[in-house]
């Protein structure tokens, strides 16, 4: 069992979209990061690449992997809507 410096709900970090990695302010300066992949695969624990301090990550696993789902669900159909476009205009080409 870890012993965390703090809990702290998911809502309260900063999201960066480029890296999909969030981040929270560490008492050293740093700051504690956890990746979307590892919340998706159901971790918890925020760490700090630079001191020892863990903090437990506070978020509802299910719906956080429901969002996920609906993400990803999303992005395909943008592709399948995309590529009707590109297949509309070579035909228009022609």
């Amino acid at each position: 069992m870890s012993v965390y410096h703090d809990e702290v709900e998911i809502e309260d970090f900063e999201y960066d979209e480029d890296e999909e990695i969030y981040y929270y302010p560490c008492p050293c300066g740093d700051q504690f990061q956890i990746s979307k992949a590892e919340l998706a695969a159901g971790v918890e624990e925020a760490t700090c690449p630079s001191c020892s301090l863990v903090i437990k990550v506070i978020y509802d696993k299910e719906a956080f992997a429901a969002k996920q789902e609906e993400l990803i669900r999303e992005e395909e159909k943008q592709l399948v809507i995309q590529k009707f476009h590109i297949m509309d205009f070579e035909k228009e080409e022609r």
